[in-house]
């Protein structure tokens, strides 16, 4: 059994859910998430908890509870405190401009990047060289925050690029004569 399904999903009270066999949402004060509920997995509710149970004659049914269960728990978690994953600019002449649902960065190419955000992400700079991703889902906002990444990875020699605030670069030592 899995160590992860045996527990259930505690639902605060400003928190809805409509179970289907083949859909589960969620709604709460920040928006609405939905979810392909597994074929291998029976969600039910009791009272004010969600349990993820796993069909015993169907391979992998045991996993993928564990996995249904962690997927609704960040629906809940998205849809009542959000999520945020912030990333920092290191380089001279690195920048960010949020202006609306894009955001403009400038890393060193001869051209400008302007990344267009998905439907419900949210982008705000404070500072030229910091930027703040938020949304209720957490998968799109680590995929966000991943692309924009992508544009200029941190290098090891001298750990220019974009990186996330707690994120750790080893700077390799530069080659000897």
């Amino acid at each position: 059994m899995s160590r992860i399904s045996k527990y259930p999903v505690d639902l605060p009270s400003n928190v809805e859910i409509s179970l289907n066999p083949t859909e589960i949402s969620v709604k709460g004060p920040l928006g609405t998430l939905k979810q392909f509920v597994l074929p291998s997995v029976l969600v039910e509710r009791d009272g004010g908890k969600i349990y993820c149970r796993a069909i015993r004659d169907v391979p992998n049914s045991d996993a993928m509870s564990g996995t249904m269960k962690a997927l609704i728990s960040n629906m809940v978690t998205g849809v009542t405190k959000g999520y945020e994953k912030k990333l920092t600019l290191v380089g001279v002449g690195y920048r960010a401009q949020a202006q609306g649902s894009k955001v403009n960065l400038s890393l060193g190419f001869s051209h400008p990047v302007v990344y267009s955000m998905p439907e419900g992400i949210k982008v705000e700079t404070p500072t030229q060289t910091e930027i703040l991703i938020k949304g209720v889902d957490k998968q799109a906002v680590g995929q966000v925050a991943a692309e924009i990444r992508a544009y200029r990875p941190p290098e090891p020699y001298k750990g220019k690029g974009v990186r996330y605030v707690d994120e750790v670069v080893v700077i390799k030592e530069t080659k000897k004569k």
